[in-house]
């Protein structure tokens, strides 16, 4: 399943409902502030300090770690080491060109990068969250004709293409 990434404004409270139905279907949801985080545990900063790779601490059904990182994050790779399995990761403090989501009455506001909106209730998103491109519009039926056609074509191309290699011939469906 693809990762999705949603720009949020809200607290992870506002998005309860959400994780919890992403949840009940199986998946995994994860969340990244990209603001300076609060600070750690004195101990662990001081780990972090010393050059370590990384300070966890453990303990209480929780766990905290610190990484020194040189520079600004970078997006790529903090989803390749945080968030590997996660169909949808909730980003507050995230660029404008994200797709933002917002808790609306009886479910949510999606306001895509191109300025549109989409309202859509809880199980109407994880279910659109479980397509490669959830957001892209259906197209016309003319335009699915006109690439069914394309695709006809292509294959029968290939099928003619085939016509001087060794072994039975094939035969055309569409022969008289």
């Amino acid at each position: 399943m693809r990762q999705h990434l949603l720009r949020v404004e809200d607290g992870a409270g506002a998005f309860a409902e959400l994780i919890a139905a992403i949840r009940r279907a199986g998946g995994r949801v994860g969340w990244l502030e990209l603001t300076p985080p609060s600070p750690s545990p004195p101990a662990l900063e001081a780990a972090a300090e010393a050059g370590v790779l990384r300070a966890v601490a453990a303990g209480g059904g929780r766990s905290v770690a610190v990484k020194p990182i040189r520079g600004e994050p970078v997006l790529r790779d903090l989803l390749r080491e945080h968030f590997r399995g996660c169909v949808l990761v909730l980003v507050l403090g995230a660029a404008a060109e994200l797709p933002r989501l917002a808790p609306r009455a009886g479910g949510w506001l999606l306001r895509l990068a191109d300025g549109e909106s989409l309202e859509l209730g809880t199980e109407e998103l994880v279910a659109a969250l479980r397509r490669p491109r959830p957001w892209r519009r259906e197209r016309p039926p003319a335009a699915r004709a006109a690439k069914s056609l394309d695709l006809r074509g292509g294959a029968i191309s290939g099928r003619l293409s085939s016509a001087g290699r060794k072994g039975p011939p094939t035969e055309d469906p569409d022969s008289d």
